[in-house]
């Protein structure tokens, strides 16, 4: 078996990510402005991940998949990130990671889970338990065209008995593969008929489950560089498939597409991965990199390189934490943290507040991971979350208010 350390590790992990410099994650640096090459940056960001997931939170003055985007893509502008989702563009919406948006040529790639969601996974058979509500639906989107949630509430809706069944029904059918999402405004879904959203060209040649599997094992180690099993299963949310994720794995090492790998703790244990071959080399040359440490770059904190917390703490030593559930008297940093990665490092984590009304980025709290002797900051992590504040409010067009000098 191959073995990486930790250090190689990580540094994979943040070029695959296309956090390091262009020439180790063969990833766009800037992307201005909103035409076509703008989008086609933000295109190939997510390419490198398979998915960009979506959230609604935007109190930081920018919601999470426009955060993931602007961390790697200098000048991208957040409203350009709200607008990705359009008829004609090569992106569909679906559960992948979450909700997310996924290169259109994964569609046929996800037919196992249409087909497994004919049954909702929160909400059991809600097609077969009301079907009078999924066929008015559906109805209705083929003869007045897409179809707002909120535009549910509107004409027609009096005799839909509870509007929170139709909704709900909305997201079955789309789940099922018999809606699709054509875009977003003002983060609302937009619903169509999935032949009048999906090009047919997609539509055909589904993939079976057994080849899915190694397609999205094979996506997913190349958004992670090195992973374990468990990560590989949550990235596309797998659960109960330890056997056939195995067996997947099992087929791409036979034909030389994957590895199984080590990472060698500092603790001297072992830890069983993989990875893809190239990747390990790349990984032996960033070894003799050194990322500079005192220019930062905020990460949301649904970042890939953040969501599995046990990865983070294990690569970087942060214990990543998300705190928009717990009670205000039990939040140590904030409602909505946003860690600041600098080089290769995890230095401190803020948490912001737009002041839309004053053109304003308020810094409410920061924290940093290290201190001197002295117990203060060190002179490089303070500079790197200053810059990186900067560059945020810069990003999203307000004045920081509150960066510590």
């Amino acid at each position: 078996m191959e073995t990486i350390d930790v250090k190689r590790a990580r540094r994979l992990a943040l070029a695959r990510a296309g956090l390091l410099k262009p020439e180790w994650t063969g990833m766009p640096r800037r992307a201005r402005g909103k035409g076509r090459r703008a989008r086609q940056a933000a295109h190939r960001v997510i390419a490198r991940f398979g998915y960009l997931q979506l959230d609604t939170v935007a109190v930081a003055g920018a919601r999470s998949h426009a955060i993931v985007l602007m961390s790697r893509l200098e000048g991208f502008d957040p409203g350009l990130a709200e607008k990705l989702l359009q008829p004609g563009e090569p992106l569909f919406e679906y559960w992948g990671h979450e909700a997310c948006w996924m290169p259109m040529e994964h569609y046929p790639v996800f037919a196992f889970r249409r087909e497994e969601f004919q049954h909702h996974p929160w909400w059991g058979d809600l097609i077969g338990q009301h079907p009078g509500i999924a066929e008015a639906l559906t109805h209705r989107i083929r003869e007045e065209g897409p179809l707002r949630s909120l535009d549910m509430e509107g004409r027609g809706s009096r005799g839909w008995w509870d509007l929170k069944i139709v909704k709900r029904v909305a997201t079955a059918l789309w789940s099922a593969g018999v809606l699709a999402i054509r875009e977003r405004r003002n983060f609302q879904r937009i619903y169509d008929l999935t032949e009048r959203v999906i090009p047919e060209r997609w539509r055909r040649g589904d993939l079976a489950r057994e080849d899915a599997l190694e397609v999205l094992l094979l996506q997913a180690l190349k958004g992670h560089g090195w992973a374990t099993l468990g990560t590989l299963a949550q990235t596309w949310r797998f659960r109960n498939a330890r056997e056939d994720l195995l067996e997947a794995l099992g087929r791409l090492a036979g034909k030389g597409d994957v590895r199984p790998c080590a990472l060698t703790g500092e603790d001297g244990r072992c830890i069983p991965g993989w990875v893809r071959p190239r990747d390990l080399e790349l990984a032996d040359r960033l070894a003799r990199v050194r990322p500079r440490q005192d220019r930062g770059v905020l990460l949301s904190p649904f970042d890939p390189v953040l969501w599995d917390r046990g990865r983070v703490r294990l690569l970087f030593g942060f214990d990543q934490v998300l705190e928009i559930f717990k009670p205000v008297a039990r939040r140590i940093y904030g409602y909505y943290c946003l860690p600041v990665l600098a080089g290769e490092q995890l230095v401190a984590r803020v948490d912001l507040k737009v002041d839309r009304r004053n053109r304003q980025l308020n810094l409410l709290s920061s924290r940093f991971e290290r201190q001197d002797d002295r117990g203060q900051p060190f002179p490089a992590d303070r500079e790197a979350l200053r810059s990186a504040l900067s560059r945020y409010a810069e990003s999203i067009d307000l004045h920081p208010k509150g960066i510590p000098v």
